[in-house]
Order: structure tokens, then sequence, then C-alpha cells
């Protein structure tokens, strides 16, 4: 048996958790393993999933990992999307059209039209990224309000505005184009940059700041 100084969980209670490796910090967010397999065994087949994927991990894919499971597969994705939406500031600007669109491929594939608002400082480094409203089909309703809210707490230089069409279609409907407009306009008074406002679908995206339209 494991001494208890030695267990990661009182390991990082003593030294801290940069102390951890990453196999420690996966055995500490698991806390058991399961019927058939050790926290060990399951902590080593996530990191071997990790290693290969990088975060680009799916729910299908965790779930399918011997000895995780259905519950374990979603704590570990919640784990990753708390750390991703709250704790990493990225190092490096978001400068070009293909850093942007990268950052915001996720929602690609989503059924509903999801509007996200990604908060930047003055070098263009990601500060935070938010959902700012879920919708229909093929509409999503969002007010300057909810937009810039968050982005005045983060003391924001500029905002990058994106959404997903699931129809496929990438062009801009009206309401797109009055609601960016008056986005930026509500940024300027603010004294925060509309940066661009981006539509993406699963193999396409369109740029507003691109085609002047704001």
């Amino acid at each position: 048996m494991m001494p208890v100084a030695e267990r990661p969980r009182e390991k990082m209670q003593q030294l801290g958790v940069s102390a951890l490796s990453d196999f420690e910090l996966v055995e500490s967010l698991l806390g058991s393993g399961v019927a058939g397999a050790t926290v060990g065994q399951v902590s080593r087949n996530i990191l071997r999933l990790l290693h290969k994927n990088g975060g680009n991990i799916s729910y299908e894919q965790l779930a399918s990992t011997r000895g995780v499971g259905e519950a374990t597969a979603s704590k570990v994705l919640a784990a990753f999307e708390i750390a991703r939406r709250h704790l990493v500031r990225d190092s490096l600007p978001l400068l070009s059209q293909n850093d942007i669109v990268s950052r915001l491929s996720d929602i690609r594939n989503l059924q509903q039209e999801n509007f996200i608002c990604l908060s930047l400082d003055g070098g263009h480094r990601l500060i935070a990224r938010r959902t700012i409203a879920i919708g229909l089909l093929d509409s999503v309703q969002t007010h300057p309000r909810e937009v810039f809210a968050d982005a005045i707490a983060d003391r924001a230089a500029s905002v990058l505005l994106a959404h997903n069409h699931p129809s496929g279609e990438c062009t801009p409907s009206q309401y797109d184009i009055t609601c960016t407009q008056q986005l930026a306009a509500a940024g300027q008074l603010l004294g925060i940059t509309l940066r661009d406002h981006i539509i993406l679908t699963k193999t396409e995206h369109f740029s507003f700041s691109q085609h002047h339209l704001y």
C-alpha cells in the first residue's frame, strides 16, 4: 500500500498542486478506480489518450476507454472545460484569421446556434471565452449588455465574437449584420474594440471584418 504522504491528495495538501505529476493529477481527479481497474490503471489509460490526442478528446473516446465509463468521462471533460473557460490565459496572441478560427472550431458541429465572446487584452491574447447565448437551429438572440458586461470586468481591450450556423449556410442574415453593427457601436462607446465577428459552419467561415460589414 502507498504511504499516506505519497498519496496524490495528501501530497497536494502538503506540497501544493504543482508538486504532482500528470499521473498524480489524474489520480486526484478520479479519486478511485472501478470494478476490474485500479485508479492507477484508469489514470494511465486517460494519460495515454491525452498524449495521443492532446486536449481534443471527445466524450465518446473517453467513455470507451477501459475503466473510464460515462460518469468518469463526464467528470474529466467537465474539468477540462472549466480550465479552458476560466483558468487558461494563453501567452500566444490571436493575430491571424487562422488563429481565431482554430480557437473556435469546436462550435462548428453544434446543432444549435451558440454565440461566443472572446475577451482579449491589448496584445490580442485571450483573457476569457464565454458562451453568451444558445439559440435555435437557425437563430440566436443577443444584446450588447450580455456581450460587454464580462468584457468590461475583464478589462478587455477588444472582443472577438462568433456564432455557428448549423444549416451549413455561411452567409450572414440581415439580423446578423444589424446586430454586429450595434455591437460595434456599443464597443466604441465603451472603449472596447470589436475586432471581428465570425460565422462558422462545418466547412467554412465568414468574417464580418474582412467583408467590411461594420
